[in-house]
């Protein structure tokens, strides 16, 4: 997937918003003011960091190179991955669990707001 696709499916999702809220280089996506994805535009690859699970973390770092744990982030919850090689239907499951990872840690009631919206 190329940087653009990769906005467009996280803009796609609900109630998702973009912005730069660190530099001028870094797309940060959040649901519920909580980010879900990172997506370094100056990156000569495309390359995002996503939220995932720690037990599936490990396994995603054995199977593929392009997996690892993310630069300036817990390495036990978020990975950066490099989309060349990977098959555009891991990259979409990556973004999705990041995305309900997230959206379950928020609160029952901006998560009715959110699905009633």
């Amino acid at each position: 997937m190329e940087f653009e696709e990769i906005r467009e499916y996280c803009l796609s999702k609900k109630a998702v918003t973009e912005g730069f809220p660190f530099d001028n280089e870094t797309l940060v996506f959040k649901v519920g003011g909580k980010i879900f994805l990172f997506l370094p535009l100056e990156s000569s690859q495309p390359t995002f960091s996503v939220k995932t699970d720690p037990a599936w973390s490990e396994e995603l770092r054995e199977k593929y190179f392009q997996i690892a744990g993310a630069f300036h982030l817990n390495k036990n919850h978020w990975n950066s991955v490099l989309c060349e090689g990977l098959k555009k239907e891991l990259i979409v499951k990556l973004i999705d669990h990041s995305y309900d990872l997230v959206f379950n840690s928020l609160t029952k009631k901006l998560q009715a707001e959110i699905n009633n919206s």
